[in-house]
């Protein structure tokens, strides 16, 4: 097989590829990773409130996911964004927050249903608000940042589907292959088929944290993947490259199991410290404020690092006059600082947020 960059890559491999997915090097790298993701889902546990990482880490991961794309906005706006009138948001913030919520949605259906093309669909759907479908236009091209054409993916709506259906049976098969092995040759099948017009490699970063908790090697999805692909951006598009063109397989595997590893290491000790300060918030309330000490009213400015008024009264914690006195006392002891934009007044949880934007 001659591969050729301007051509469709119709004759792109069924899975499993040719190749040995157990070398050594393969095999010991597995072990570690699966190891890390171990200690992160322990982690994950210590946190009781599971919102508190899920609106945190998650949309974090949103924000670098969008950010790979050049979708680019700010952990202020997007945390200023959440319960805004969307009529005020800006186009960038609204489409990282769309790929919240298509994680959101994939999460709320592995209960029901496994990981499908149907919900590939259902996302791709989500994130870019129109109803895309597979593609069916010939004439999509993958070009550098110079320009050049370094791709062209497979063409035919059949076609693509055939792929999918291959990939979905590779993903479920009981072969005894390592789950977090599968993981990456399926992610640069899929990246590789590139079955939408648009947001295939949100999509497919979203199928990744989905597979992990189909999988059951995490219990929601908070693994901090993008933050690794931004620090090593040449080498994740190259390694996708080498695939096509060299079949350089292990080479592309052993980097996807260093990101797994390495960010279920940060994302562990992220939220390790996440709770650790929430606990260190909860005795200062209690010392300090204790008239207004509660433990929902700790979780909820871990919850919503930009906090305002409206979230306690919409959680029934107090009614607005004597949230604002909660907020206040929250501000004079040291846990909160106000910032005020346009009529609308902020409570931000400055520790937490300079946890989350390492």
């Amino acid at each position: 097989m001659v591969f050729d960059r301007d051509k469709p890559f119709n004759d792109l491999p069924l899975l499993p590829p040719d190749v040995d997915l157990e070398s050594k090097a393969i095999l010991k790298k597995a072990i570690a990773a699966n190891r890390e993701l171990a200690e992160l889902k322990g982690a994950g546990d210590a946190i009781p409130n599971q919102a508190i990482l899920v609106n945190s880490i998650v949309l974090q991961e949103a924000r670098l996911s969008s950010e790979i794309e050049n979708i680019v906005t700010t952990s202020d706006e997007l945390y200023k964004a959440t319960d805004e009138d969307p009529s005020k948001v800006d186009q960038p913030t609204k489409e990282v927050l769309h790929y919240r919520e298509a994680l959101w949605h994939g999460f709320e259906n592995l209960k029901t249903r496994p990981l499908s093309t149907n919900l590939f669909i259902e996302l791709v759907g989500i994130i870019k608000q129109i109803d895309l479908g597979i593609r069916k236009v010939p004439g999509t091209k993958i070009a550098d940042s110079q320009g050049q054409i370094v791709y062209t993916p497979p063409e035919g709506q059949g076609l693509l589907r055939e792929l999918l259906a291959n990939l979905e049976r590779f993903m479920h098969a009981e072969d005894g292959i390592d789950p977090l092995v599968k993981l990456a040759v399926f992610h640069y099948q899929f990246e590789a088929i590139h079955p939408f017009t648009d947001g295939n490699g949100r999509t497919g970063r979203i199928i990744n944290i989905l597979y992990l908790v189909e999988q059951d090697l995490l219990k929601i999805p908070v693994l901090y993947l993008s933050h690794y692909i931004i620090r090593n951006k040449a080498d994740y598009y190259a390694g996708l490259r080498r695939v096509t063109e060299h079949n350089a397989w292990e080479e592309w595997i052993l980097y996807m199991l260093e990101a797994i590893a390495a960010t279920a290491r940060q994302t562990r000790d992220k939220i390790i410290r996440i709770r650790d300060l929430m606990n260190a918030a909860q005795e200062e309330a209690r010392t300090k404020a204790p008239k207004i000490y509660s433990k929902d009213l700790i979780e909820l400015i871990f919850e919503q690092p930009y906090c305002k008024i409206r979230f306690l009264e919409q959680r029934a914690l107090a009614k607005r006059q004597t949230a604002s006195v909660y907020l206040k006392t929250l501000e004079e002891i040291g846990l909160l600082q106000s910032m005020k934009v346009g009529r609308e007044v902020y409570f931000m949880n400055m520790p937490l947020l300079a946890i989350l934007k390492e």
